[in-house]
């Protein structure tokens, strides 16, 4: 038995989990009337786009900041885009439920570790998002634990 705690990433099963996560996920958002008009022109490549976002941020490898620009990249994805409260709550509430579907882990410390991070970064998502935010442009693109935040907003 090692000392060693797995990330986040590794414990729900690395990419192919969150790309499954963000498959279930984005199926049902193109279903749901609040969410589909946000996303009804998402790109091709959203999906993984999204899976290795959340791959990065729960511990694993550093692709999307590597190969897609990290955390401005995202930032540039939302500013503007005004996000309401019951949009905000009903992506964190799909993706949350979606978690089951795709197979992710039970266990109430990766799903509640799962759910603050949501919580968290639809937060800042709407904050940024909002007209006339002037959100942090460099910031790094968060590493999620289990049971930490990161010290900066925005």
């Amino acid at each position: 038995m090692t000392d060693t705690v797995p990330t986040l990433y590794d414990w729900c099963g690395g990419s192919a989990a969150l790309h499954r996560l963000t498959e279930v996920f984005y199926d049902r958002v193109l279903a749901d009337p609040v969410l589909e008009p946000v996303f009804r022109h998402m790109g091709p490549n959203h999906r993984d786009h999204v899976a290795r976002w959340l791959g990065e941020v729960f511990g694993g490898p550093t692709d999307y900041t590597d190969e897609l620009g990290g955390y401005p990249a995202m930032l540039s994805h939302h500013i503007g885009l005004g996000i309401t409260e019951e949009q905000r709550v009903r992506w964190a509430s799909l993706i949350a439920s979606s978690a089951d579907e795709a197979g992710l882990p039970e266990d109430p410390e990766f799903r509640s570790a799962f759910v603050a991070y949501v919580e968290w970064g639809t937060r800042i998502a709407r904050e940024n998002a909002a007209p006339g935010a002037t959100p942090m442009q460099n910031a790094p693109t968060p590493r999620w634990g289990w049971g930490e935040a990161p010290p900066y907003l925005g």
